[in-house]
């Protein structure tokens, strides 16, 4: 059963298309990050809260599917009010390529609990009311095979809206960094994570460049070996010290661990996909 609802998603990701932007990412090591190629990461979306009548940016995320956007569990309070802009770039002005769309269906994962985050599970599907329109601004992103593991050192890039820096201000564009894929029998060592960190879980970085709180809920983009780019990873958390600690890495959730239940939570809208 499980095979079958992973082929679904696999196919409903080939008829839309995943992972193959229409603007190529700037690749390369850059310190601290850098400002992202416009729509170079199409599938990134930003996951807006609303306070009193406006909404803020709180976290990112991933468009799996036309009505399907993934992102981190603590990223998801009961009721609060969401929404969710996809084709954005620049926060700071209007650009005439961002949709908005509203939550319809919140599913955090079963076992997720924000008491325990070492735990792993850290993961939401979001529903949209409404598919957006997709063009060179708005794509799907390809998630990887169930239970595939990168090599160590594989090169990945985190991206999203996070600090500069640790307690730095919020950027106004999205920001993209290099991360290189920290393998889990270095990333579990006792002067690394240890036993924070899970076999469900993926990290990357530990050097000088690492993801910030902003980042939560956004992806880890890899690129595979037929040129488009996977999602690995939802970003999890980071050192409470400071964002680029040393051996300390970023650590995401990683989706090829969560196949079977990312696939039976979309699956009714890849059914209606097939008609």
């Amino acid at each position: 059963m499980m095979q079958t609802l992973v082929l679904l998603l696999l196919q409903a990701a080939y008829v839309f298309g995943c992972g193959t932007p229409a603007v190529p990412p700037q690749t390369g090591r850059v310190v601290n990050g850098e400002d992202a190629r416009p729509h170079s990461w199409p599938w990134q979306i930003s996951l807006q809260v609303k306070h009193g009548s406006r909404y803020h940016h709180t976290c990112g995320g991933t468009l799996i599917a036309p009505r399907w956007v993934l992102t981190a569990g603590h990223c998801i309070w009961p009721g609060d009010v969401y929404r969710v802009v996809l084709g954005e770039h620049d926060m700071s002005r209007q650009e005439g390529t961002e949709q908005v769309r509203d939550v319809l269906r919140i599913v955090v994962h079963p076992s997720w609990d924000i008491d325990h985050v070492a735990d792993g599970n850290d993961l939401a599907l979001l529903k949209l009311d409404k598919s957006p329109v997709m063009n060179d601004s708005v794509a799907l992103a390809c998630l990887p095979p169930d239970g595939e593991i990168l090599p160590h050192g594989t090169a990945c890039y985190i991206s999203g809206w996070g600090n500069l820096y640790t307690h730095g201000p919020m950027p106004d564009k999205l920001q993209q960094a290099l991360l290189p894929v920290v393998e889990h029998s270095v990333c579990s060592r006792s002067d690394w994570w240890g036993i924070n960190v899970k076999k469900t879980m993926i990290c990357a970085g530990g050097d000088d460049v690492s993801g910030c709180n902003g980042d939560s809920g956004g992806p880890l983009n890899c690129l595979g070996q037929d040129g488009r780019w996977f999602v690995q990873g939802v970003t999890s958390f980071v050192s409470s010290r400071v964002c680029n600690e040393v051996k300390k890495p970023t650590v995401f959730t990683r989706t090829s661990a969560f196949a079977e239940w990312l696939s039976q939570v979309t699956e009714p809208t890849y059914k209606f996909l097939q008609n």
